[in-house]
């Protein structure tokens, strides 16, 4: 056997099948998805030019939601290309390490969004239940360490992942039953003891959305009831309305995730396309729906679209 055969343990590439069994339907499947991915990157290319133009728009709940955008712009990035190149051209390959680099950005901006949502959520806290320490709180020095927190986890917790995938050998082929390389589905392909990548995945997802859904619900926990003590109903109504953006964009972020999850435990016998599709869902819909979501609800940000409206139609 030669040096290069006991050396390489892994493929060259791997062949992204796209969604096993709608291959027939792929190009409509793609219009959708084109399009969504299209309003995901209008709507968070508006919104970070619309926050970074105007001054009064520098505030802490701005700079999340400036976050949030890039997030959502790197996450829907990272795949939809690539997946609309499968559906279009039958462009199956990707080299072996693009596969983890994919892969890498994937997870790690997923939970670099979890993060973002909670210090959001952290910020709706200190402006309804500390109104008076908002600025002193929340100053641009908090928000960069909480910035580079969010990043250093994700980093920290998907590093191992790739490393992990290497020391595989990928006996059962290069074809990933998938869209893109979501790490369970290359994990599948490798031959040996996969019990730790498996137990690692399942472990820093529930880690992940547990925990921070948690933190998420005790702060809206103290606003509600912090809410509830004001006098009148119209100040109720208005401090709740402030939240209402941040709700939306966690239950567009934390729905899909919930479905899918109960779906892979209550409906295994699924075919495998219904759990993809779900998984697709989950990468498309917050970066679609988030600008749409902050445009409506938000004043400032409605106000300024609609002022750059009325310029184009002068």
């Amino acid at each position: 056997m030669s040096a290069s055969n006991i050396t390489s343990t892994h493929p060259a590439v791997f062949l992204l099948v796209g969604i096993p069994g709608l291959e027939h339907l792929h190009v409509w499947i793609s219009i959708p998805f084109c399009f969504a991915y299209t309003l995901a990157l209008l709507g968070n290319s508006t919104l970070l030019f619309i926050i970074w133009a105007d001054a009064a728009l520098h505030e802490p709940m701005y700079l999340f939601l400036a976050m949030l955008a890039t997030i959502d712009l790197v996450l829907s990035s990272t795949t939809l290309p690539k997946m609309l190149a499968i559906f279009w051209f039958k462009d199956q390959e990707i080299n072996f390490y693009a596969c983890l680099v994919q892969m890498f950005f994937l997870h790690s901006f997923s939970i670099m969004e979890s993060a973002v949502l909670l210090a959001m959520a952290f910020d709706r806290y200190v402006a309804i239940c500390k109104p008076l320490h908002y600025t002193t709180v929340l100053t641009r020095t908090l928000i960069t360490k909480i910035g580079i927190a969010a990043m250093t986890r994700a980093v920290t917790l998907m590093t191992p992942l790739p490393f992990l995938l290497r020391r595989f050998h990928y006996c059962r082929g290069p074809m990933i039953a998938h869209c893109y390389c979501e790490h369970m589905a290359v994990v599948r392909l490798a031959c040996g003891d996969t019990r730790f990548n498996n137990i690692y995945g399942i472990a820093v997802a529930m880690f992940i959305v547990v925990l921070d859904l948690l933190f998420v619900i005790l702060s809206y926990i103290f606003i509600l009831q912090a809410v509830l003590q004001l006098a009148s109903q119209e100040a109720r109504y208005k401090a709740f309305g402030t939240c209402v953006s941040h709700i939306g964009a966690i239950l567009s972020t934390y729905t899909p995730v919930v479905i899918s999850s109960v779906m892979h435990r209550v409906a295994r016998q699924a075919a495998p396309h219904v759990h993809i599709l779900l998984a697709i869902f989950y990468l498309l819909f917050p970066p679609m729906i988030n600008p749409i979501i902050y445009g409506v609800k938000t004043k400032q940000i409605r106000d300024h679209v609609l002022s750059l409206f009325r310029k184009k139609a002068i």
